[in-house]
């Protein structure tokens, strides 16, 4: 496989990757490398690319894998410690509900068993299929579904506690 070959299959995938090891790691400089690593690896086993089905999920696998890897390393306690890349500016775009709404479900989201964030990410943040999903996290689709579901219940009942202000 050519280089150009490569990056017409692995280029328009960058952003669900970055997302994915952002939503994993938190940090968005570790992010970067996790999307980094995972490009380097790609790129060495670029001759075995054709062979899988869906070079998107396999990608997204790859990335999945590496973050988990990384949160399991003796280096994860400074990740979790580490929160500087959340900036606060006083600007007005931010002040809009509907993006303030959406920043609240990404909050809430963090709260999440890893499994539950993770599926919220890929179906309703990256759009991924059921059966993709169930390719890429290694769980059936039941499972899928179910995780899904009581995702949503949980930030639908944390969403409307914070708008009724904790009257119920």
């Amino acid at each position: 496989m050519e280089q150009k070959e490569f990056l017409d299959i692995i280029l328009p995938v960058k952003d669900k990757l970055f997302r994915l090891a952002r939503r994993i790691l938190v940090s968005t400089d570790e992010a970067e490398d996790a999307v980094q690593e995972v490009f380097l690896k790609l790129w060495k086993g670029k001759d075995n690319m054709e062979k899988y089905k869906n070079p998107e999920a396999f990608a997204m696998t790859m990335t999945k894998n590496y973050c988990l890897d990384r949160l399991k390393s003796k280096q994860a306690s400074n990740l979790k410690i580490v929160h500087n890349n959340f900036h606060h500016t006083d600007n007005i775009e931010r002040t809009i509900e509907g993006n303030e709404g959406v920043e609240m479900v990404l909050k809430l989201m963090e709260t999440l068993p890893e499994k539950q964030r993770m599926i919220m990410q890929l179906r309703d943040v990256e759009q991924f299929e059921y059966t993709e999903i169930s390719e890429m996290l290694e769980i059936n689709e039941t499972a899928i579904r179910v995780g899904l579901s009581r995702a949503r219940k949980t930030i639908r009942e944390q969403l409307i506690k914070q708008y009724n202000y904790g009257i119920s």
